[in-house]
């Protein structure tokens, strides 16, 4: 493994790529929560329409959240190197305390602000006794196996389903800097990130998984991603790709997306998706193209302005969007549902969901991000930073 670079003018600029990948993530999320909503109250919007159609615009949330998962284990793992040199030198507690810096804020005022609507009993925000009620909901969230709630007792409402992806996030980043001092060499670590890639398909395949929401939700049918995301940046540490090289990544991981995303079921009825692979192979193509956009420094046009910024909140975004979808289709079902005014709500979401998230994060996730940092002294000499321009780049 070659020696982890350290420039820290090159490491903290934004990758335009990486936040237009992350916008897309959000699109297909938004899009698939949205008709969630509306095939449960029985609306027929999609008769008529090409298949493969629908299912790229809104049925690939899934998909999204696997692009989700390559990109974290990506900026985590170049975060680490770039901060503390090398694998073997990560702080543990730092790691956990910048992580929560991140993460933590956020997520414990939406457990409030759920509570509250739970305990309001107000309909759509209410957790059944057959899940275990409100204290085992929030235990889990917590202890981040909502995925493994669910999994055996059903669904929790959607305001508390979306939490699923972030236990295997954050279960994965509980033991990440443990393996990170473990191993000591980044060659050391590939070994159980490839461990991970080749169970991810086997933990999403219907041979081995007979249980169809822990299908979707297993810890290891998500960490294939996050760690192709990590090998991606162990790959990169100190290496400089040629432009050929560059461009034959960036060809082939837009094209591995577009079959992944735009063929879903040519690659199911290949038998893709029985065996677990289709995710796999988009989170393949995903790190292709991060690789391409780390190397090339791309710059997005204007035009595409507004999906690279929604891609710089997506994690406020993914987190508090599901009450615009239920709070505009709450007034899409007090209309009486009319057809005509289905694509109005679909584009409403599209607007008001970012939006949303947006303001949450210039209002209080980033602000509280920075004070918690400054708290812990956050700094060249404290928390193993590395400062451009005079602005500590976070752990994200």
């Amino acid at each position: 493994m070659p020696a982890v670079a350290t420039n820290p003018n090159r490491s903290w600029s934004r990758l335009d790529g990486v936040d237009l990948l992350r916008g897309l993530a959000i699109f297909f999320v938004l899009m698939n929560h949205v008709n969630m909503r509306l095939l449960g109250t029985k609306v027929p919007y999609a008769k008529g329409l090409p298949d493969q159609l629908v299912s790229s615009l809104v049925w690939n949330g899934q998909y999204g959240v696997q692009i989700f998962f390559a990109i974290s284990g990506f900026l985590i793992t170049s975060t680490t190197l770039r901060r503390w040199g090398s694998v073997a030198r990560v702080s543990i507690c730092d790691f956990y305390l910048l992580r929560f810096a991140r993460i933590g804020p956020l997520l414990l005022l939406l457990l409030a602000i759920l509570s509250t609507l739970h305990l309001a009993h107000v309909d759509g925000f209410i957790v059944g006794h057959k899940t275990g009620g409100l204290g085992r909901a929030l235990f889990a969230a917590l202890t981040f196996h909502i995925n493994l709630l669910e999994a055996h007792r059903g669904y929790l409402p959607p305001s508390w389903d979306i939490l699923w992806s972030l236990s295997v996030e954050e279960m994965f980043y509980l033991f990440f800097p443990l393996a990170c001092r473990l191993f000591r060499r980044e060659r050391f670590l590939v070994v159980p990130l490839l461990l991970f890639v080749a169970l991810g398909p086997i933990a999403r395949s219907h041979l081995f998984n007979h249980n169809p929401v822990w299908r979707e939700y297993s810890y290891l049918g998500g960490m294939d991603a996050i760690a192709l995301g990590c090998l991606t940046a162990l790959f990169l540490a100190g290496r400089h790709l040629s432009r050929t090289a560059v461009r034959l990544l960036c060809g082939c991981g837009v094209a591995v997306l577009v079959f992944s995303l735009g063929f879903s079921l040519r690659a199911y009825a290949w038998g893709l998706g029985h065996n677990g692979l289709d995710m796999t192979i988009l989170a393949v193509g995903t790190c292709m193209v991060i690789a391409a956009a780390a190397e090339s420094r791309w710059r997005a046009p204007r035009l595409l302005a507004p999906l690279r910024i929604v891609g710089q909140r997506s994690y406020e975004i993914y987190l508090t969007h599901i009450f615009a979808v239920l709070g505009l289709f709450s007034l899409f079902l007090a209309a009486g549902k009319p057809m005509r005014a289905v694509p109005a709500l679909f584009l409403a979401v599209l607007i008001v969901g970012p939006l949303l998230g947006y303001l949450v994060a210039r209002i209080y996730s980033e602000p509280i991000n920075r004070r918690l940092r400054a708290r812990w002294n956050d700094g060249p000499r404290q928390l193993g930073s590395v400062v451009d321009s005079g602005q500590t780049a976070p752990l994200d």
